[in-house]
């Protein structure tokens, strides 16, 4: 169903020809949630058309999920799956990070008259990117082989956490801290002596839509070169698995372990004996700067900007070994020193000193970070129900085609107009039909 428009009527939010190194590329965007909708946010920054394809069933009750997290600027801060019942689901701000630059429809794909819009949309694009749990698509009849009817040149992109080519665990359904446990990456992680930890708020969620991004950019590659569609499969799983390579080949070359009483290493190097290395308070509640001294010339550095305290002096400090020996000991002086300086100031006062030093940012350093303000990183879009919000922009430049990100992201059914008229070329009676009855 249409949503009211006001705001979103202004020029500003109007489809418009895409520029960028993917302008003519047009995406059927079945994702929700995490993974999904930000390896198809990066096709869209990157110029591609995408078309986000969410539910038009009464109440949306299969709306993507974070519409429903009212992350919201200024608001107070909560798990990323939280959802509260009631809250506007045009107002997430977690959705609008994650789908901007995107089109949206709406379509109640539990009724053959909306299978059959959905599929005449997807022949007018080139790639289909769904992440749902596996069957979910094969339920409404679209395959690999139906899509390959519609358009023989189609780029199916599927996410899962194990793939859909078979094996005991393709049915499964996961997330990104599941797959971070099954990959193996929760076992390598975590404190010393300490249980295995997380990577975060859903890592792999993250990683995977990293990894989907490459998978699809390489298949429209080799469509242009040969005009041949195909199946991109992506398994998260095996995403993670990819990023453990060097402790894989540590433990088959070395028989080395990496959990015990003094493993995971922390902050500590696991092949270097040297100290300080770590992170340490700064003078303000939850601030941290970050020292690694590497050689005995930077600990005669350090000293020195300490002012030659007595607890760091004398020749068992004097070696990479000694230090290293006695590294829990300095750790407590040196924090005891740091949380009276504030990490910015300290940070370049050491680095002029010969001591490689870093504050440790926040979200909101980094917005004022003037390496990042240079580059143009942050950015601000207005948005309906948002407000006018700072978002992340693309790290990689492209000195031809400009910045294609044009808008915040769409509010629900915001295009369907557009969309069912100007791209699959529903009449004005067909489209008023189908909204009359609740298919869009």
């Amino acid at each position: 169903m249409d949503k009211p428009q006001t705001t979103a009527a202004a020029d500003s939010r109007r489809p418009r020809p895409r520029g960028g190194p993917l302008a003519g590329v047009r995406i059927a965007d079945f994702t929700w949630v995490a993974a999904g909708p930000l390896g198809t946010r990066f096709l869209a920054d990157m110029g591609a058309e995408v078309i986000k394809i969410e539910d038009a069933s009464p109440g949306h009750v299969r709306i993507d999920h974070i519409r429903r997290v009212p992350i919201t600027r200024g608001g107070k801060p909560m798990p990323g799956g939280h959802e509260v019942a009631g809250f506007d689901i045009d107002a997430s701000g977690f959705y609008n990070n994650y789908n901007r630059s995107k089109l949206a429809v709406t379509i109640d794909m539990t009724k053959p008259e909306g299978r059959e819009l959905c599929e005449r949309l997807i022949t007018q694009c080139n790639v289909v990117v769904e992440n749902f749990a596996p069957g979910v698509m094969e339920r409404w009849g679209l395959t690999p082989e139906r899509l390959n009817e519609l358009s023989p040149e189609i780029i199916f992109a599927r996410m899962s956490g194990f793939g859909h080519e078979g094996g005991p665990y393709e049915m499964y359904r996961s997330y990104g801290p599941v797959v971070q446990a099954i990959a193996g990456l929760s076992q390598i992680s975590g404190l010393p002596g300490g249980m295995p930890s997380g990577w975060g708020m859903s890592y792999m969620d993250n990683q995977a839509g990293y990894q989907a991004t490459n998978g699809i950019l390489a298949a429209i590659y080799h469509r242009n070169a040969t005009g041949k569609g195909g199946v991109v499969d992506l398994s998260s799983v095996e995403a993670g698995v990819s990023l453990l390579g060097p402790k894989i080949l540590d433990v088959t070359v070395n028989d080395a372990v990496h959990r015990g009483d003094r493993l995971p290493c922390g902050n500590d190097l696991p092949d270097q004996a040297v100290a300080p290395h770590g992170v340490y308070p700064a003078n303000r509640e939850d601030e941290w700067i970050a020292i690694a001294v590497m050689d005995d010339q930077q600990w005669e550095n350090l000293k020195a900007a300490m002012g030659e305290p007595a607890w760091a002096a004398g020749p068992s400090l004097a070696t990479g070994e000694g230090r290293h020996a006695a590294r829990r000991e300095i750790d407590r002086h040196l924090g005891e020193w740091t949380k009276g300086h504030d990490k910015h100031e300290l940070g370049h006062r050491l680095q002029a000193a010969g001591v490689p030093a870093m504050a440790v940012q926040s979200e909101a350093d980094k917005e004022v970070d003037p390496q990042l303000e240079h580059r143009g990183l942050y950015f601000k879009l207005d948005h309906p129900a948002c407000g006018p919000s700072r978002f992340e922009g693309v790290p990689v430049k492209f000195s031809r085609t400009g910045r294609p990100i044009w808008r915040s992201a769409p509010l629900v059914g915001e295009d369907n107009d557009y969309v069912f008229k100007g791209i699959v070329g529903l009449s004005d009676e067909e489209y008023d039909t189908l909204r009359q009855s609740g298919v869009i």
